[in-house]
């Protein structure tokens, strides 16, 4: 299992900050993410967003693997 984080606006479309999810073979964080973007409602398209694999920024085509935490940051603006 891979545990998903949304953060802002992204937490507040998918009605949750967190879950658990089964990867498909070989998902890339893009493919997880349009999955979840379908299944949810979530509106940032990827462009607006930069994804984090195990606290680390990654890549849209890094392979997911079982025991990642993959995190979806929208942008954020302080004050």
């Amino acid at each position: 299992m891979i545990r998903v984080l949304y953060f802002a606006a992204l937490a507040d479309q998918a009605g949750r900050h967190e879950e658990w999810l089964t990867p498909e073979p070989s998902d890339t964080a893009q493919q997880l993410y349009e999955r979840l973007a379908q299944q949810r409602g979530l509106r940032l398209s990827r462009r607006q967003l930069r994804v984090a694999i195990n606290e680390q920024f990654a890549d849209w085509s890094d392979v997911l693997r079982a025991g990642d935490q993959v995190a979806f940051l929208p942008p954020m603006s302080g004050g």
